[in-house]
């Protein structure tokens, strides 16, 4: 029997987990400190790009299942609440970027960051139509 609350509290634990995991990378790239993830993301072509993808990507991802695929219309598209939040969030952390001397405000790493919160968007639809079904 699949014990319903215990995956509530998995999916929460795993969404605040990766949020802080992200926090933390934030905090060394503001603060200009080395790190083993920063040296292998130089080591693969576009990887800075990639790495915007796939983190706020998942990020979202854990979120909108922690939120139970909870979705908000806007116009004629429903938005997956976890995917607002984290692009809010992304977007805002990106414009902080600007009062830092050692980081780089970039359009494309913003971009990067939609690409993967729209991929992991499709990801969620499937796996909500799956369950729905």
């Amino acid at each position: 029997m699949i014990d319903k609350k215990r995956i509530k509290i998995f999916l929460n634990i795993s969404a605040l987990g990766f949020f802080l995991f992200i926090l933390w990378i934030i905090y060394l790239a503001d603060t200009a400190q080395s790190s083993i993830f920063f040296d292998f993301i130089k080591m693969i072509p576009y990887g800075d790009k990639l790495g915007h993808m796939v983190l706020y990507g998942i990020l979202s991802f854990l979120v909108s299942l922690a939120l139970n695929f909870k979705k908000l219309k806007i116009g004629k598209i429903y938005v997956y609440y976890g995917v607002l939040l984290v692009f809010i969030f992304a977007f805002i952390e990106e414009l902080t970027q600007g009062f830092y001397p050692n980081r780089t405000l970039d359009f494309f790493d913003l971009l990067a960051d939609l690409v993967g919160l729209t991929l992991f968007s499709l990801l969620l639809r499937k796996i909500e139509n799956i369950k729905n079904s």
